[in-house]
């Protein structure tokens, strides 16, 4: 399913670059037209079917960008309608999504974290969306593979955050002191796909996440 989302922003980046290219011909065309009328010599005139015909020529370039432009704008339209319809086959599933912000709302923000290997020590640090620390703390789930962290908004002062997205970010060591490899996802449960400053999201718990980010269904 992601394979079709890249596909599809792959086709349109080609077929933006080849209407870039042809513009940029049209340019130069009507450039080199511009001139030969400006220069013809007034005792020899251009020809008029010599005329006519690179008329027609122009005219045949300036319909061939209009018509990349309705095909393009034709393409998006299905494409946008293909998306759709994958993030609608999301819905009631839980996915994993590549991404350490999750959005805190009805009393909770949630992610996943993945461990490399067995640690002695997890730190956690919660920041929000200028990087201001809002709240650290540790984890005991310290060994390696997947685990979930769930915060209720409590700040370092003790008091509750506002809603909105917050950022997780980990720090695990060894018991020798060095760095245990960690990663952050978001999982949950897509309950709504919708449009949202013109690309499909999926709404995973109260966290709207785009396609490309989904890596996991189930």
């Amino acid at each position: 399913m992601v394979d079709a989302v890249t596909s599809n922003a792959t086709t349109q980046t080609t077929a933006t670059k080849d209407a870039k290219s042809l513009a940029a011909n049209y340019e130069t065309f009507l450039s080199l037209l511009t001139a030969q009328i400006r220069n013809q010599d007034p005792l020899s005139p251009m020809d008029s079917t010599e005329w006519t015909n690179q008329l027609v020529q122009y005219s045949s370039v300036e319909q061939q960008l209009k018509g990349n432009d309705y095909l393009e704008k034709i393409s998006k339209a299905l494409d946008g309608g293909d998306t759709m319809n994958t993030a609608v086959n999301y819905i009631g599933k839980t996915v994993s999504a590549g991404t350490a912000t999750a959005t805190f709302a009805s009393g909770q923000a949630a992610w996943d974290y993945t461990l490399a290997g067995d640690a002695e020590a997890v730190n956690l640090t919660v920041v929000d969306k200028n990087g201001a620390v809002v709240w650290t703390g540790t984890s005991d789930q310290t060994g390696k593979g997947s685990h979930t962290v769930a915060w209720g908004g409590e700040t370092a002062t003790g008091t509750k955050v506002t809603s909105g997205d917050y950022t997780l970010k980990i720090k695990a060591t060894n018991a020798a002191g060095g760095d245990v490899s960690a990663s952050v996802n978001l999982t949950g449960i897509a309950n709504a796909a919708e449009v949202r400053d013109g690309a499909v999201v999926l709404k995973v718990g109260g966290t709207y996440v785009p396609l490309s980010l989904i890596t996991k269904v189930s």
